[in-house]
């Protein structure tokens, strides 16, 4: 029965998906953070304003790998998950990720119009000029389907399919609470993603209650005499170091008055593209004048 836990897989180990989680990591990192530097430094010429830039392709490669990996990362659980709501949620992945897919497309090619991201729509300059004023508001329904319905849509699912893999990490075998070498190695680029997912996403509130769910799970299984095998732990300490990660960054930008101002209310937690348009851009002009 699908969602049902079988006895005989109750206490299977698995050992540690080098393969899965290399790719993960691999594809992560070029076609997710990748895909907004290669349509920046890629010639304009080879891809129009009014066509698909190179980080589009990079980003319709995601949509497809992405779903496949997840797939297979829950396959490869010793424990027998909730189907249904494993491919519910590929399904909304993937809705949301194809949504983000064509409002990032839109907003990303903006900046060769001048388009600051560290702004508000209202606030740009190439914004707030555009006649008649109902054009402003279509930028702004263009925006909330980027960063709030595509996010929510694209995040939500995607954290919530690691959790139920993550429930399935646990054994009662205390030498399999050890994680090899490749995953030490891979932590770091592992979890330098997720700090760029959540700060970029500006999910830290789903983000951090997964984290907790994670805690009190393992809290949980250890009254039971049950420990974190090597792919649980190598995802319980990715989530650690995102927050470490996730904490320093935002105590470096703490006094920026120009991000406070975008990033009002309790949670303070800039985006780095809105860092990268602030700084970064300034920098390089600087340099050019020279």
């Amino acid at each position: 029965r699908h969602g049902a836990v079988k006895n005989e897989d109750t206490f299977k180990t698995s050992p540690f998906h080098f393969d899965l989680w290399f790719y993960f990591t691999l594809q992560n990192w070029v076609l997710d953070f990748g895909r907004p530097i290669a349509m920046i430094i890629l010639p304009l010429e080879w891809f129009p304003l009014n066509k698909p830039s190179a980080g589009d392709y990079f980003h319709m490669a995601y949509n497809v790998i992405t779903p496949f990996l997840l797939l297979k990362l829950i396959e490869r659980s010793p424990k027998t998950l909730p189907r249904s709501m494993v491919y519910v949620s590929i399904i909304m992945f993937v809705m949301g990720a194809s949504i983000h897919l064509v409002g990032d497309s839109v907003n990303h090619r903006l900046i060769f119009s001048g388009y600051q991201h560290h702004l508000s729509v209202r606030e740009n300059p190439i914004i707030k000029n555009l006649k008649p004023e109902t054009l402003i508001d279509s930028f702004e329904l263009l925006y909330y389907y980027d960063e709030y319905l595509g996010h929510s849509m694209w995040y939500i699912p995607f954290f919530l399919i690691l959790f139920i893999y993550f429930t399935g990490c646990f054994t009662p075998v205390a030498e399999e609470s050890r994680m090899p070498v490749a995953a030490l190695l891979l932590m770091g680029p592992s979890s330098l993603y997720y700090w760029y997912l959540v700060t970029e996403g500006q999910i830290f509130i789903l983000y951090i209650f997964t984290f907790f769910a994670m805690m009190a799970l393992v809290m949980h299984q250890k009254r039971k005499g049950l420990v974190l095998d090597s792919n649980g732990l190598f995802l319980f300490y990715s989530f650690i170091i995102t927050l470490v990660l996730i904490a320093l960054w935002v105590v470096w930008l703490w006094n920026d008055k120009i991000l406070r101002k975008k990033y009002p209310g309790v949670i303070y937690i800039p985006e780095p593209w809105a860092f990268y348009t602030l700084h970064m851009n300034n920098l390089h002009a600087a340099k050019e004048s020279f």
